[in-house]
């Protein structure tokens, strides 16, 4: 085959079926467990099963670094070494990577996260709250699913919340892939010297917050300054985008699963809620465009042979819906067993953020059926505009009333 027969990346979704993976994807993964695919006119190996993407994602042998020659650009343009801020530790390879992430990882293992729970059950409450006085029908994405994480992650990082309108504008841009390399590289700026601006003032008059934690490691000489402001940029980005387009998305699916939208509406169980906040992790799959790696040294793999500077793409959308890992995996089954997804990735670049999410995502679901029982949607699905033109998938808006 040569490189022009080769299916393109990524793949359109099938009209009607917002939530299914696309169905080239489907048939690619019967097919083969590896397959050629052209991106940009360039070729990667797309890993279409559940275990061979987490084996993969486990080998050293692949890099995250934008850099690393064959890396597939999910944007088409090449990558940047300029030495100004970047997006933090996610485009490295180890030790860096695992320098820079030990750095924050306290404030996102469980236990303190689960001590954040009873705040962000305030700022859920306070949200409906506001709905139910508000006028209807509403836009859940911007009256709701935005708020709930953006105020969850200022929080957390030190951001004011009343530039949320700055920042959700820019990180709308910086995560589209339909924008020019010029507009993104502006948004990523913007939020690079708005970061930037914001540990220097931390510097000067340190509080209770991460980004606080971080200048701390900038006076010891462990981190500088570009840096920090870098991974400020990258967790503000993820924690408040993800988790929205989830909150949303995963709203309007169970909208659609009245049966499963009632498991909710009607349990009190947090064991229910997590059990659901998995499935519908596994069902829906934000992160729509797989993960992407460049070879470093060749890797026997399935009968082939992934050679040093081959790209490698990790459709964790297919990997979630692959029959032999989920048994009927087309269903949304809230009852199901679904912990073994791979939503957050896998290895040593799993989702730092993971258990934040999940706590956030536990409250919302766990609250907003129960006390909105009779929550529907305001507009046909025909006519909600889904995220096909960005690297996190979702909605735009979800009209909804009661």
């Amino acid at each position: 085959m040569t490189i022009d027969e080769a299916p393109a990346y990524p793949m359109a979704r099938a009209a009607g079926c917002p939530f299914d993976p696309p169905p080239r994807l489907r048939e690619l993964q019967a097919e083969s467990p590896l397959v050629k695919v052209r991106v940009f006119g360039r070729p990667a190996w797309l890993v279409t099963r559940y275990a061979d993407q987490r084996a993969l994602l486990a080998d050293a042998r692949l890099s995250s670094d934008v850099t690393s020659p064959g890396y597939p650009s999910p944007t088409g343009a090449p990558p940047k070494s300029d030495g100004g801020v970047g997006i933090g530790f996610i485009l490295m390879d180890d030790p860096e990577h695992a320098r820079l992430r030990r750095m924050v990882t306290a404030p996102f293992m469980v236990k303190r996260v689960e001590a954040m729970r009873p705040a962000v059950q305030r700022i859920v409450d306070d949200l409906i709250d506001d709905l139910l006085a508000g006028p209807k029908p509403v836009d859940l994405m911007e009256a709701f699913a935005l708020p709930v994480p953006s105020l969850v992650i200022c929080r957390l990082l030190g951001v004011p919340y009343t530039d949320h309108d700055f920042f959700q504008q820019n990180s709308k841009q910086l995560i589209r892939l339909d924008v020019s390399p010029e507009q993104r590289a502006t948004a990523h700026g913007n939020l690079a010297g708005y970061l930037d601006n914001l540990v220097g003032a931390k510097l000067a008059d340190p509080g209770d917050d991460l980004l606080s934690g971080l200048t701390e490691r900038i006076k010891a000489g462990e981190l500088s300054r570009q840096d920090a402001a870098g991974m400020g940029v990258l967790l503000l980005l993820a924690g408040h985008e993800t988790t929205a387009n989830m909150i949303a998305l995963g709203t309007l699916a169970l909208l659609e699963h009245p049966e499963q939208f009632a498991v909710l509406r009607d349990t009190t169980d947090p064991a229910v809620v997590k059990g659901a906040v998995e499935e519908l992790l596994r069902y829906l799959n934000i992160t729509h465009n797989g993960r992407r790696r460049a070879v470093l040294a060749d890797i026997e793999f399935e009968g082939q042979v992934l050679r040093a500077g081959d790209g490698v793409i990790f459709p964790n959308d297919i990997g979630n819906r692959d029959p032999a890992a989920f048994p009927d995996p087309d269903r949304l089954d809230l009852g199901r067993d679904a912990r073994r997804h791979v939503a957050f990735g896998f290895g040593v670049h799993q989702c730092l953020g993971q258990p934040l999410a999940r706590m956030e995502l536990q409250v919302v679901y766990g609250t907003l059926y129960r006390r909105i029982p009779t929550l529907r949607r305001a507009a046909e699905l025909a006519e909600i505009p889904f995220k096909h033109d960005g690297s996190v998938y979702g909605v735009h808006a979800l009209p909804v009333t009661w």
